[in-house]
């Protein structure tokens, strides 16, 4: 019988992920002896190791893939690093972690195993580093599955831990990647790890839910904010600014839309471009189009660059002080693309009346492009973020805050640091918060026998129910 190269290929891709994966286990078994101080020590060298290889990583990441900027990346892995330590400087992963009295219940952390993280070719070194974090925390291995375009850079910095890993004794091997990725080495890595984590486009985290092993994956962003009539416009503008400017809105947490009040509307645009921002008539934003996107796709030569570059390659020019470009959009869906994620300095504007109509067009544009990630609103009236938070089908809502420096975890606020975003149903993710350490463990509840315990009354437990008779003939 003939085997043709695809299956010779196939053949190959299994052995060779069972080799690291057989790696793997072999290194996870002495990590499961690790005592909570042990484990959370190898973590924070892990974090201490990238604030000391911040500037390395962010050289050679911007060479290899010439996306975003440098300093933008120096300034992630500075903030990941540091707060990732800060969430995990009192997590329990490591025997007993909860014990409830009332309940008679006891609640013991467990390893996973061996987890396979999916990594994207976005922002590669920080979903290596805060993954293995995250994993060792845990007492677990990890394997890495580079995105092709991102090899270089997510090998280097697994390399990076590795080495580091053995200057502290421990087993390199708690931390591995494949070398050359391709498709069906990927598939593999799903198949046989315990636990996959899923950084990365939509196509690979379905890849991720579809493989048969348990697995967390993220959505696409495409984060809208609304900005009502009490807003302060200066700092909407600013903050919005700001978002664009970090790593050139590589970030899937990037505003990528505006959604106005019409009584303030010119003036937003006014802050805008106080803050730098182009306003695009609509020959350009036509042109811009015409470049951004290509057969349904964003064009990969244009996205996550300055925006005087997009704008030449689009077929206009923009003063050299402008750093992203506005376009005005009525609509939403395949045929009004730039209502959809953009991975660029772009940031489509729209104007509303009613306060429901902002909610409805937030919803109507993310169950086109990003659902369930997130949104903002930039408002002082309390009752309407409540009635935003509240029928906005998403994970998370920011109230007046920069998106791209708050839904991953901030300083000014209490989201969990992260670099993997759960989107909930919403998006066909089991989660619909931020992934952390809690999510690379297992847990084992002991429940015992409560003494003296009493059984409810039928009355305490269904209240007026029992009353109504014609429901219960």
């Amino acid at each position: 019988m003939t085997v043709s190269q695809e299956e010779t290929k196939q053949i190959q891709a299994k052995e060779e992920i069972e080799g690291l994966i057989n790696r793997a286990k072999t290194a996870q078994a002495k990590a499961e002896n690790f005592t909570q101080e042990e484990a959370r020590r190898v973590a924070a060298c892990i974090g201490w190791l990238a604030v000391n290889k911040a500037e390395k990583w962010a050289e050679f990441n911007f060479e290899e893939t010439g996306m975003g900027d440098v300093q933008s990346k120096i300034n992630r892995t500075n903030a990941r690093a540091r707060g990732i330590m800060r969430d995990i400087k009192h997590a329990k992963t490591v025997g007993v972690v909860e014990v409830d009295e009332e309940k008679q219940i006891t609640k013991i952390a467990k390893p996973v195993g061996v987890i396979g993280g999916l990594v994207p070719t976005t922002v590669p070194a920080g979903v290596v580093f805060i993954k293995s974090m995250n994993a060792l925390l845990g007492r677990n291995a990890i394997v890495f599955s580079p995105h092709p375009r991102a090899k270089k850079t997510t090998n280097m910095v697994v390399n990076d831990i590795r080495k580091l890993l053995s200057k502290m004794n421990l087993p390199e091997d708690l931390v591995l990647c494949i070398e050359t990725p391709s498709m069906a080495k990927t598939q593999e890595l799903m198949k046989q790890s315990d636990l996959i984590v899923a950084t990365g486009g939509g196509p690979m985290v379905k890849a991720a839910y579809s493989s048969g092993t348990p697995a967390y994956g993220v959505g696409a962003g495409n984060v809208v904010t609304v900005v009502d009539e009490t807003a302060d416009l200066s700092d909407v503008a600013a903050k919005i600014s700001s978002s664009q400017k970090n790593d050139l809105a590589i970030g899937c947490s990037t505003e990528n839309s505006a959604i106005i009040h019409e009584s303030v509307y010119d003036n937003a645009i006014e802050e805008m471009i106080k803050e730098g921002a182009y306003f695009c008539n609509k020959e350009e934003k036509q042109k811009l189009q015409n470049t951004l996107f290509k057969d349904g796709h964003l064009n990969p030569e244009v996205i996550v660059k300055p925006a005087t570059y997009i704008a030449e390659k689009s077929g206009f020019s923009i003063p050299e002080d402008r750093t992203w470009l506005i376009v005005e959009e009525e609509g939403y869906g395949s045929e009004h693309p730039f209502s959809g994620e953009k991975l660029s300095v772009v940031v489509a504007l729209y104007k509303y009346k009613d306060f429901d109509d902002a909610i409805k067009l937030t919803n109507d544009i993310q169950n086109y492009s990003g659902a369930g990630h997130s949104c903002g609103i930039h408002s002082f009236d309390d009752d309407k973020i409540l009635k935003f938070s509240e029928e906005t089908k998403t994970s998370r809502v920011a109230v007046r805050m920069a998106q791209n420096h708050s839904n991953a975890g901030n300083w000014n606020n209490g989201m969990p640091f992260t670099i993997t975003l759960g989107c909930g149903t919403w998006c066909g993710n089991i989660a619909s918060e931020n992934i952390t350490w809690k999510h690379y463990i297992n847990t084992t509840w002991v429940a015992r026998e409560i003494e003296n315990y009493t059984i409810p009354t039928d009355e305490e437990l269904f209240g007026d129910v029992m009353n109504e008779e014609k429901l219960f003939e």
